[in-house]
């Protein structure tokens, strides 16, 4: 996630904050200043994507955002938080186109990503079907939830050490290790034989 001046976080904390007592301006505002952190990660996303995938970054913004706007139950508590939701949404929807080819294609249209935050022994970067990655993470989530959402908000957010400590509230140091532990299960998980 690039980095964002203190000032310009402030602002976006502030407005996801306003949005949440129900002052629809703010999410006016909202929507231009994440915009871009938005596109950038669906891009990051869509790079591990097949030629001929049919959903593109523009498209997923678009589906994550309105997602977005019926959470009207969230009590907004920073940006960090914001595209840790936005992350989920988009994962949900990549899920969900995905299922939706494979159904179409009977199994041959499966929708691959690369694994860049997940690189194997020799520090290659797997390729790993969207479907089995989000297996992976269900099944992970099942024995521990908590580095299962870490997961998700690092490899779907793009969120940093730092943003992910703010958002789960542990240390930076407690991430790192569960990050590394994660990245070890993962890779075990998803690794063919």
């Amino acid at each position: 996630m690039a980095a964002h001046s203190s000032s310009s976080t402030h602002h976006v904390t502030a407005l996801l904050q306003a949005w949440g007592r129900g002052d629809a301006s703010a999410l006016d505002a909202l929507l231009p200043e994440v915009y871009g952190e938005l596109h950038r990660q669906a891009e990051r996303y869509m790079r591990g994507q097949s030629a001929g995938h049919t959903l593109q970054a523009t498209a997923l913004v678009h589906e994550a955002y309105l997602k977005l706007v019926d959470q009207a139950t969230v009590e907004w508590r920073s940006r960090a938080q914001f595209y840790g939701v936005a992350a989920k949404a988009m994962r949900s929807i990549l899920i969900d186109h995905a299922r939706a080819r494979r159904a179409a294609k009977r199994g041959a249209g499966a929708t691959r990503v690369t694994l860049a935050t997940v690189p194997d022994v020799a520090g290659k970067t797997p390729v790993v079907d969207v479907l089995e990655l989000d297996e992976a993470l269900q099944r992970f989530a099942e024995l521990d939830p908590d580095k299962a959402r870490l997961v998700e908000l690092r490899y779907f957010g793009g969120l940093s050490i730092m943003e992910v400590s703010e958002v789960l509230e542990l240390s930076p140091a407690t991430v790192k290790r569960q990050w590394t532990t994660a990245r070890a299960w993962l890779r075990r998980e998803l690794t063919p034989g």
